[in-house]
């Protein structure tokens, strides 16, 4: 009776364990470009930090940033949360201050800033005006103040800054695609959580067995004559003896 009741809740135990592993395992975040670049992942984006040689001074035009990201898009940044980001990580890869190329120009069909991407400018963190009177409209870029994650404008064709980050959104079937680490770990936990209820339950069942054997093998006392038996025996044996 005592083995049937623990059954049932090693079973739930093992269930649950197996389905928070499938959820986990489902669950996983996106993946980054497998380039032969690093790229670091948040949120749904990866970022990846132009580091350049060691010991060389960076120097890139507004149409260089633009070529080493080609394929992916020149740094956008949505909001507040991923202009922190930025200037948080910078110290990783950076020393000091760098003045980082954002993928911005401006747009003469709707006289404001714009995306090279085509989205709008929703946020923004400017550090003085958005259209300074010393640069042409034309002629007009912005770069990110990796100290203060303000904003400036600068000019696309003479300045030349150094700091480049690409970017690139994760796709759905890479946030659908587990690795192969993950994968491991799930059927690493569900093989455990089995080898423990089997060892559990065989333990139990042994000592069910053990209980039973000792009881079968219970001690007796070897066989007594009775009292009276005794008697007759004697009386038998004083007959015999009479001659």
């Amino acid at each position: 009776m005592e083995s049937q009741k623990k059954s049932p809740r090693s079973l739930t135990l093992l269930s649950g364990v197996f389905f928070l592993c499938v959820h986990l395992h489902l669950g996983y975040g996106g993946d980054c470009p497998a380039d032969g670049r690093t790229w670091v992942p948040s949120k749904d984006r990866c970022y990846h930090f132009v580091h350049g040689k060691e010991d060389e001074i960076k120097s890139y035009t507004f149409e260089r940033a633009k070529s080493l990201c080609q394929g992916f898009e020149l740094l956008t940044i949505q909001s507040a949360e991923e202009n922190d980001f930025v200037i948080e990580y910078s110290p990783q890869v950076w020393k000091g201050n760098v003045n980082v190329w954002l993928g911005m120009y401006y747009d003469t069909n709707s006289e404001g800033m714009r995306w090279l991407n085509e989205k709008p400018v929703t946020y923004s963190n400017w550090e003085y005006s958005p259209s300074p009177s010393d640069l042409l409209p034309m002629d007009t870029c912005v770069a990110l103040h990796s100290n203060s994650g303000k904003w400036e404008n600068v000019s696309c064709t003479d300045e030349v800054e150094n700091g480049v980050v690409c970017e690139v959104a994760q796709t759905e079937q890479a946030k659908q695609k587990p690795s192969a680490l993950l994968s491991a770990l799930v059927i690493l936990s569900v093989v455990s959580v089995i080898g423990i209820s089997a060892v559990i339950w065989f333990f139990h069942q042994k000592h069910s067995v053990g209980s039973a054997v000792i009881t079968a093998f219970e001690y007796h006392p070897p066989f007594r004559v009775l009292d009276t038996d005794q008697s007759c025996l004697l009386e038998a044996e004083e007959t015999d003896s009479v001659p």
